[in-house]
């Protein structure tokens, strides 16, 4: 019953492991990282909008909008996937009233989708 430091051994030794190559990764970055940058690469961005005078600055909202979409439509897929994985594992009944009910979520996306569409959402002139 009493403790034994060997038990701990496999922890050590992946603590010690991880300590050496946190400390290799960034000393190799220090020493192969570039000394003398050029000025493009550190000017500073966000967005994909170049620098501005001041960060207070207004801009464009069909970046959010298009950001929003993205974000809409990206979820919609994750939806997909443990649906789809599952779908064939479902008794017949429940795996029907699954399927339609994915239908008419995709179908209440589509629709949104079309109206976004038609409204201009997605022009980027």
């Amino acid at each position: 019953m009493g403790l034994d430091l060997v038990d701990y051994l496999p922890i050590i030794i992946f603590f010690a492991i991880a300590i050496v190559l946190g400390a290799g990764f960034l000393i190799a970055a220090w020493v192969v990282a570039p000394k003398s940058p050029d000025k493009e690469k550190v000017s500073a961005y966000e967005c994909g909008f170049n620098a501005f005078d001041d960060a207070r600055m207004k801009f464009d909202v069909r970046f959010y909008l298009v950001s929003i979409l993205f974000i809409i439509f990206d979820l919609e897929v994750a939806f997909l996937f443990p649906w789809a994985i599952t779908l064939g594992d479902m008794p017949p009944a429940m795996a029907q009233f699954a399927f339609f009910s994915m239908i008419t979520f995709l179908a209440v996306l589509t629709v949104g989708f079309i109206y976004e569409w038609k409204k201009g959402a997605l022009e980027w002139e």
